[in-house]
């Protein structure tokens, strides 16, 4: 898949403490896939720990995050929900 941009759905945010990830619907080329980031993500880019603070550090890093999503999306297409990790960051 090469596609080269996601349009993130940000009204789908949902931060899941438990997972310790932040889950969303993005959709891509016209198709809607559910995906989740990492906190470790969120702190790779911000510096710090998410601490009740997950949703907003998401929409700082939004594009950076849609971008690594699509390299997941990449990797598996196939999943019910794309889990975006460190390795996505480029």
């Amino acid at each position: 898949m090469a596609a080269d941009k996601m349009d993130i759905d940000l009204s789908t945010l949902l931060d899941n403490e438990h997972e310790q990830q932040v889950e969303f619907t993005g959709e891509v080329d016209g198709d809607e896939y559910e995906f989740a980031v990492q906190y470790a993500v969120l702190e790779a880019l911000s510096g710090d720990a998410p601490e009740d603070d997950a949703i907003d550090m998401f929409n700082r890093f939004s594009d950076t995050i849609a971008e690594a999503g699509l390299v997941a999306l990449a990797r598996n297409s196939d999943q019910a929900l794309i889990v975006i990790s460190e390795n996505d960051l480029e």
